[in-house]
């Protein structure tokens, strides 16, 4: 009986992360509105490029990744080999690459990632859309693995759910850990 119980608490833990948020009205202008909130200078034209594309390229990795499953799971089976790809650091990576080809003039791409620093979480990365010379903290979050393909955007700042810290800042971390600094070679 312990173990059902166990069993089922461990499952509704997986699945509960996978609740996208509640839809309100049009998602698509949604978003164009809050990416044309970053500032005056936003061009009206690349917002709303920049928004239909991260909802329309969304559903395309859904299908490509083969989303049939709450992230966490879809993670194991990405692991496993059992499907494509799919993992958050996929998700932002394909997103960014993608937004990138649109060349914005008033916009600018950065890559975040959370948890890097917290031994009981798994990494996530995300990808992050900012008015042109901002830093990713005056950014809007775009984030499509957090419910399993279901875009999740939102100001950086009103993102509690994850520390956000820009992705070189974590690699670079991670590079000293592993390596130590790397010294000069210097010749006997």
């Amino acid at each position: 009986m312990i173990r059902i119980m166990a069993a089922m608490l461990a499952f509704a833990t997986l699945t509960a992360c996978a609740a996208p948020p509640p839809s309100t009205g049009n998602e698509v202008q949604r978003l164009a509105s809050e990416i044309l909130s970053l500032g005056p200078d936003v061009d009206p034209e690349e917002a709303n490029r920049a928004s239909q594309i991260a909802y329309s390229y969304t559903a395309q990795l859904v299908q490509e990744y083969q989303i049939t499953d709450p992230p966490l799971i879809h993670n194991a089976k990405v692991n496993k080999g059992l499907r494509p790809r799919g993992l958050c650091w996929h998700w932002a990576e394909d997103i960014e690459r993608r937004l990138k080809q649109e060349n914005f003039q008033t916009l600018e791409l950065h890559r975040a990632i959370a948890n890097a620093d917290n031994p009981f979480r798994i990494d996530h990365s995300t990808a992050i859309i900012s008015r042109r010379g901002e830093t990713l903290y005056d950014g809007v979050v775009l984030d499509p693995w957090r419910y399993g393909g279901v875009l999740f955007w939102s100001p950086l700042v009103e993102d509690t759910k994850y520390e956000w810290v820009p992705r070189d800042a974590v690699l670079q971390q991670r590079r000293v850990e592993q390596y130590g600094e790397l010294l000069p070679y210097v010749s006997e």
